[in-house]
């Protein structure tokens, strides 16, 4: 399909207007469509401007202006607009200072709030059988509030288990 303004070059850009409930469609090339009113494009886009999209996405609020200019970290004095400016935390603590806007984009992201981090391989085993203990601790505890003895025992007879491997 060639451009309904020029008809020289292949048509690369589809415009859908709406108005008065009337629909217009144009297909043009880029540099034709660069040429109307309101069309705009972005060919610098970064990974600031992804993440910064996704924030403002997902926080549209009244009170967003405030909290930007106001919101800072205690230990460096970044606030919350240099962050979104350079997709950049200045500091460990800069976390906690930003969390009610930082908590639902990394859950959104990742799956989840809490950065559980990776193992490395050759430390792998003993670190995923500490977590396995300490789940089985909790485990433990939940079964003995529940008076559940029987499951209590062989929770407890696991970890013994797993605690001599690792004293090995």
């Amino acid at each position: 399909m060639l451009c309904e303004n020029c008809n020289k070059k292949p048509a690369t850009v589809h415009l859908t207007k709406i108005l008065n409930e009337k629909k217009a469609e144009h297909h043009l090339c880029e540099q034709c469509a660069t040429q109307q009113e309101g069309v705009y494009f972005d060919t610098s886009y970064s990974i600031n401007n992804f993440l910064t999209g996704l924030l403002d996405s997902i926080q549209d609020s009244p009170i967003k202006i405030d909290y930007i200019q106001t919101t800072k970290c205690d230990k460096c004095g970044m606030n919350y607009g240099k962050f979104k400016q350079l997709a950049r935390l200045g500091c460990s603590q800069c976390y906690n200072a930003f969390q009610e806007k930082l908590g639902p984009l990394v859950k959104r992201i990742q799956g989840n709030e809490i950065h559980v981090g990776k193992i490395p391989r050759k430390a792998g085993g003993a670190i995923l059988t500490k977590k396995e203990i300490k789940s089985l601790k909790v485990r433990l505890d939940e079964a003995i509030r529940k008076e559940d003895f029987e499951h209590a025992v062989l929770l407890r007879d696991e970890i013994r288990e797993l605690e001599s491997k690792l004293g090995d």
